[in-house]
């Protein structure tokens, strides 16, 4: 029997800088929307922070961890439009938790979905410096003060730390619904319940990985392969140095790197003082340009050197029936089945990289883009992910 249409009230964050967060995000809504569903949608950014007065700025710190603004729309929101579920996403730093208390007092279920490890590191990514780091999950938050790790700024990390603080002894998380992207996540989420105090409901936890739209494939697809391709900001977390000297040992191997970022200047002049010719950086490029190199590559080379909450690199890769080469940890282990789907290589390692790509030549490329494909097909396409978050809205509405 078809489940009722449901209003869905999506509230998201945007950061300073888009990311892959705000495309999922929107995904999510068309994809509701392509089933009948009625999505309101109530976004904060955090580029208001450069509209604030002084005292306004002040204030942050303050209204990050309960934001009145945010109680009293949402509020509003729910009761004109007779709201069935509240669906967040990210609260960091204006929408803030008061959007869950909003959601409380209104008797309505709420469910967030974790795009990042936040819950557990104030930096959201379990990575410091040039290392993984799972301090503040083993010690504290208090680590996370010591170094700080949001965005390499103590004052910010103080207020990242401090709502996670304040909401854990408030008990908040206890009455929210989660979505994590993996059985991984899902993992180190419960790492919250180490205590003799259950921060979160284990039971309230439900896993939806992310989806991708299949883009329409070109009548004329690319016969020849002819280069390796790397697609995401150009940055340490996301291990482009271990790319680019695994491919100065390939030289007769070309690579494409789409994407920008805060390294692209370090790289460009790390290549031309080491005379690398293969390597070629596309900068930025739109959607459609993207699709473009994905149809062309050999492989997609994922080399990111923390635990990734999802990698939608590889769903892209894998819808357009690209292999991927993938670093042997997190969720990018789990992700990409050796030799079967692409081949993993010791992550921070250049030389093990290098050595793969070699082992990956020899093998049957035909072959492994069919599997990329059936992987695709299996897992990630979004009429699947719709039957599963509306299992999860029915569901939660249910035990209300």
């Amino acid at each position: 029997m078809e489940k009722q249409k449901l209003r869905i009230l999506q509230v998201h964050n945007a950061y300073q800088i888009p990311g892959g967060e705000d495309v999922v995000v929107a995904n999510e809504k068309k994809l509701l929307e392509m089933y009948g569903n009625e999505v309101i949608t109530y976004s904060r950014n955090n580029t208001e922070i450069n509209e604030m007065n002084a005292v306004q700025k002040l204030l942050i710190p303050f209204s990050a961890v309960y934001s009145f603004k945010t109680y009293r729309e949402v509020k509003k929101i729910i009761r004109e439009n007779h709201i069935d579920v509240v669906h967040v996403h990210n609260t960091l730093m204006m929408v803030s938790p008061s959007v869950f208390y909003a959601a409380f007092d209104c008797k309505v279920p709420v469910v967030q979905t974790l795009h990042n490890f936040r819950m557990l590191c104030p930096a959201g990514s379990y990575f410091r410096g040039d290392r993984i780091c799972e301090e503040c999950s083993e010690k504290g938050l208090q680590c996370s003060l010591k170094y700080g790790c949001y965005r390499n700024s103590k004052a910010q990390t103080f207020v990242s730390a401090a709502i996670l603080k304040i909401h854990r002894m408030l008990g908040t998380y206890r009455k929210v619904n989660f979505i994590c992207l993996t059985e991984f996540n899902k993992e180190k989420l419960s790492k919250l319940n180490k205590g003799a105090k259950k921060i979160i409901d284990m039971d309230k936890v439900y896993i939806k990985p992310n989806f991708t739209f299949q883009e329409t494939a070109p009548e004329e697809p690319h016969t020849e392969l002819d280069y390796f391709l790397f697609v995401g900001r150009v940055e340490a977390l996301k291990g482009i140095d271990v790319v680019v000297k695994a491919f100065e040992k390939l030289p007769d191997q070309r690579l494409i790197v789409a994407g920008d970022g805060p390294m692209m200047d370090e790289m460009k002049t790390y290549i031309r003082e080491h005379h690398i010719q293969n390597i070629e950086f596309a900068g930025y490029l739109n959607k459609t340009q993207v699709q473009e190199k994905y149809r062309g590559a050999r492989a997609v080379i994922m080399a990111s050197q923390c635990y990734e909450a999802f990698a939608m690199t590889i769903a892209e890769a894998y819808s357009n029936a690209v292999p991927v080469i993938a670093g042997n940890v997190g969720n990018l282990a789990k992700m990409v089945e050796d030799n079967k789907t692409g081949i993993k290589f010791v992550y921070d390692s250049p030389d093990d990289l290098a050595d793969k790509i070699r082992t990956y030549n020899q093998m049957d490329i035909g072959k492994m883009k069919q599997n990329a494909k059936a992987f695709y097909e299996k897992r990630l396409r979004p009429e699947d992910n719709y039957r599963i978050l509306e299992d999860i809205y029915h569901k939660i509405i249910g035990n209300k």
